[in-house]
């Protein structure tokens, strides 16, 4: 069900179909920086990046929420960017709680909105205009490292630490958007979330600020100790929320991956609802799947939020410190 990514991709060894696909690489890494050279429209606001250079979940999304609530603390008005991936709206538009859906804007803003005013469209500098005229004084970019059309004050790379770079090789012989050594040169930062297996963090070049976090659940998965649960989700990696779940003490009689962004047919609903039945479990599922569920279905699912666990807990604040010492 879920599209796996090529197992040659995940070797830090050069297979020979990476060797094979090397010619496409370098075509692709020509049109990244090229595309980069591009004049970028510098916002008046101070603008924050949460990026990264692989194919697949690191963790963005819940780094922009954990940044746009620690915004909003300092008293800021922070508005979010976002691409609106799958979504059938192009924008520049406003996403709005309660009337856009999942399949007009995309998941990601429509649970992006519910922390901070959201806004969609491939060109950022357009949505950063509105964005600004709307009463952002501030702005956080969820995605969009290689996007030449912002400049952006502080760059974050967000890297997941189980899987790391994979082979190291760029799109289609790996799973790299571009160079690591490219990414390093545009980055103020570097989050490396989970377990840093590939011991990544001593490796970055020592101008970065180099931090470490996890994910783990929200305080409601207390309520799921000790129960049966049959666990679904169409992230990025879907294995990473199912291990969560164990780490936490739900061990998922069932766990059904689906592939990213995927919007949930009536065929996933039925499927999902018998093995509900039959099993005489609980449904459960993340946020970013939630809001593509159809109602009333998504009252019969138990919906697990996801927090970041620093390291250190003065890391984000640092990260908030570097970016108003950039302006």
């Amino acid at each position: 069900m879920k599209r796996q990514p090529p197992k040659f991709w995940l070797h830090p060894t050069r297979s020979p179909a990476a060797r094979l696909l090397r010619p496409f690489s370098v075509v692709a890494t020509f049109l990244t920086r090229r595309r980069l050279k591009r004049p970028m429209f510098h916002a008046s606001v101070p603008v924050l990046c949460c990026g990264n250079i692989t194919t697949g979940g690191t963790g963005k999304t819940p780094l922009a929420l954990d940044l746009v609530q620690r915004l909003r603390d300092r008293g800021y008005h922070p508005h979010i960017l976002s691409r609106g991936h799958r979504g059938r709206q192009r924008g520049p538009v406003a996403v709005t709680p309660g009337q856009s859906t999942a399949r007009d804007v995309g998941d990601e803003p429509l649970l992006l909105a519910q922390a901070a005013p959201t806004w969609i469209g491939a060109d950022r500098a357009q949505t950063a205009r509105l964005a600004i005229s709307h009463g952002a004084d501030c702005l956080i970019m969820d995605d969009g490292f290689q996007n030449p059309t912002l400049h952006k004050d502080v760059s974050i790379l967000v890297v997941d630490g189980p899987s790391g770079f994979g082979n190291a090789c760029v799109l289609p012989a790996g799973p790299l958007r571009e160079p690591l050594s490219d990414a390093l040169l545009r980055a103020q930062a570097v989050v490396v979330i989970g377990d840093d297996r590939h011991n990544l963090l001593p490796a970055f070049p020592s101008k970065l600020l180099t931090l470490q976090a996890k994910l783990v659940p929200g305080p409601e998965i207390r309520a799921l100790q000790g129960r049966r649960v049959v666990a679904f989700a169409g992230i990025g990696r879907p294995e990473k929320f199912f291990d969560m779940l164990r780490d936490a003490g739900v061990d998922p009689v069932r766990a059904l991956p689906f592939p990213d962004h995927h919007f949930y047919t009536s065929r996933d609903i039925q499927r999902l609802e018998t093995l509900s039945r039959e099993s005489g479990t609980t449904l459960v599922t993340t946020a970013k799947d939630a809001v593509k569920l159809p109602f009333p279905f998504r009252t019969q699912v138990r919906v697990i939020g996801v927090e970041l666990l620093w390291a250190d807990p003065r890391s984000p604040e640092r990260l908030l410190d570097l970016l108003f010492r950039t302006v």
